[in-house]
């Protein structure tokens, strides 16, 4: 299914981009800068971080031991600052 229709992006690429193996996107924004592109009218920002929670389970919340994802945290909130050094501390933004 089409999710972003100014970008092309389906739920498949939304899935793939969050379980990569790199480090997991935890915003709409990483998830465009991980498929090459950025957003243009923020229509799909919802449903893109719906389906991410969807994607990651039980820890697109709050993250546990034994989550697959766990050495990526730190990666994904460093690069998180790169992109956007006025966001939110890392804490929140996983």
């Amino acid at each position: 299914m089409i999710v972003c229709s100014c970008n092309v992006i389906s739920d498949h690429d939304i899935r793939n981009a969050v379980s990569s193996g790199g480090p997991v996107p935890r915003t709409a924004r990483q998830v465009y800068g991980c498929l090459g592109c950025s957003a243009e009218c923020g229509r799909c920002a919802r449903t893109i971080k719906k389906i991410m929670n969807e994607a990651l389970g039980a820890c697109a919340k709050s993250c546990c031991s034994g989550c697959p994802h766990t050495g990526s945290h730190d990666k994904a909130a460093a690069l998180a600052r790169a992109l956007d050094p006025l966001a939110e501390p890392a804490q929140a933004i996983l």
